[in-house]
């Protein structure tokens, strides 16, 4: 799953209290501040991968004559040029090495801001971070789907996309979240 800045609130949210509920740490600092850093974080990683989508977009755009005239898959091209440009960046496109990437440096955040103590290897609480990441991830497809049917058992019809389906949407899946754990 490809994360979007609409799902860090909640990743960062699981990522702190993960940790907290750990064991592994004394905090030093609150829980919020803790979110705010993870949040942080994503929000930067996701403000990357949005960037590395938009500078592939406007060369295919500056090709599109080219592109046409070979007939060329416009998919199958976006991604060729998206993992020659990441790669030059170091940018990790692969699920398990981005969120392996991200885990690091919210950690590496974390630490640097001093906003806990640990007495266990770092890569224990790398690997929390990571299960909290990966664990959202396997969790929405499923939540979305769940929340989706709960809006078509609604009495009176809401229409996907409009403001008020979302406003509902957002509530029955925090609502789905907090069952989970999430929050």
């Amino acid at each position: 799953m490809k994360i979007r800045l609409t799902h860090t609130p909640y990743i960062a949210n699981k990522i702190a209290l993960d940790l907290v509920n750990s064991g592994f740490i004394e905090l030093d600092s609150t829980l919020e501040h803790l979110i705010e850093v993870a949040r942080s974080v994503l929000d930067k990683s996701v403000h990357e991968e949005d960037s590395l989508d938009e500078e592939v977009r406007e060369i295919l755009e500056n090709k599109i004559d080219e592109i046409e005239f070979f007939r060329a898959d416009e998919r199958q091209l976006f991604w060729l040029v998206k993992r020659e440009i990441a790669l030059s960046k170091n940018i990790p496109l692969n699920k398990e090495d981005r969120y392996n990437h991200i885990s690091h440096a919210i950690l590496n955040q974390m630490k640097e801001e001093e906003l806990f103590y640990f007495d266990v290897s770092e890569n224990v609480l790398k690997n929390t971070i990571y299960k909290a990441i990966s664990n959202y991830a396997k969790t929405y497809e499923s939540l979305e789907e769940i929340v989706e049917e709960k809006i078509k058992g609604y009495k009176r019809r809401i229409l996907p996309g409009s403001e008020e389906y979302d406003i509902i949407f957002e509530k029955l899946y925090e609502e789905e979240l907090r069952k989970r754990g999430f929050l």
